[in-house]
């Protein structure tokens, strides 16, 4: 079942972000959705409510927002088509993996339906996207995610890059300056300390990541690595 469009980009943006955000936490602070949309907490609440009378979000006061299971399809659907083209702007056009994001952002509030099937059929339905997020199914039921940030892991500790998870632009082009992409792995060889940042190995290079980044770098664990 092909999923069809529903109203404005804005909206769409709306939803997306707070299903990206509902795998760090929830219910979603609407503080972090006004956050990440870089507007006013006042701005998002008024969208929210306008979403929650179309039964797409139900908000909770001083605790937060949670998506409507068809609130949920609806923004499986968004990202559905962001990831897609993700895949046709690296795999087709040769755009290097850290700048596809913000472009596939734009074209995927002006693709129709039918055009996404088509995308899909073109690419022959990949599973995930170049950052390594799944790509949810055309009735908007999105794989499940695997593995665990980099950030859990301990010195010792080894595993491969799943996915960077959210994606932005200048996220990627942080880590693909470090060799750090989907497929590659690592090690953890030191923790710095009180909290500070981790040395992973990459290759026959150490690089160091900051927390906020490495928790951003979803890893399958290796097993008996300590």
């Amino acid at each position: 079942m092909v999923q069809k469009r529903f109203f404005g980009s804005s909206a769409e943006m709306y939803l997306k972000t707070i299903a990206e955000l509902a795998h760090e936490r929830e219910p979603v602070p609407v503080t972090s959705v006004a956050d990440r949309l870089g507007i006013s907490t006042v701005s998002a609440s008024e969208m929210i409510h306008r979403l929650e009378d179309r039964k797409f979000v139900k908000h909770r006061p001083y605790k937060g927002v949670y998506l409507t299971a068809e609130g949920r399809r609806k923004a499986n659907g968004v990202i559905r088509r962001q990831r897609l083209w993700e895949c046709f702007l690296t795999n087709g056009l040769g755009i290097p993996w850290e700048h596809v994001h913000d472009f596939a952002c734009q074209l995927e509030h002006a693709t129709d339906p039918v055009v996404t099937e088509a995308l899909a059929d073109y690419l022959e339905h990949p599973a995930t996207c170049p950052h390594g997020n799944p790509i949810p199914t055309a009735d908007g039921e999105m794989p499940a995610l695997e593995g665990v940030p980099l950030v859990n892991l301990m010195p010792g500790e080894k595993g491969v890059i799943l996915r960077i998870h959210p994606v932005s632009e200048e996220l990627v082009k942080h880590l693909d300056e470090r060799g750090i992409s989907p497929g590659r792995e690592i090690e953890v060889t030191e923790i710095a300390p009180f909290n500070g940042p981790q040395s992973i190995e990459v290759g026959d290079e150490i690089h160091v990541l900051g927390r906020e980044v490495a928790a951003h770098v979803m890893v399958q664990q290796a097993a008996d690595t300590r």
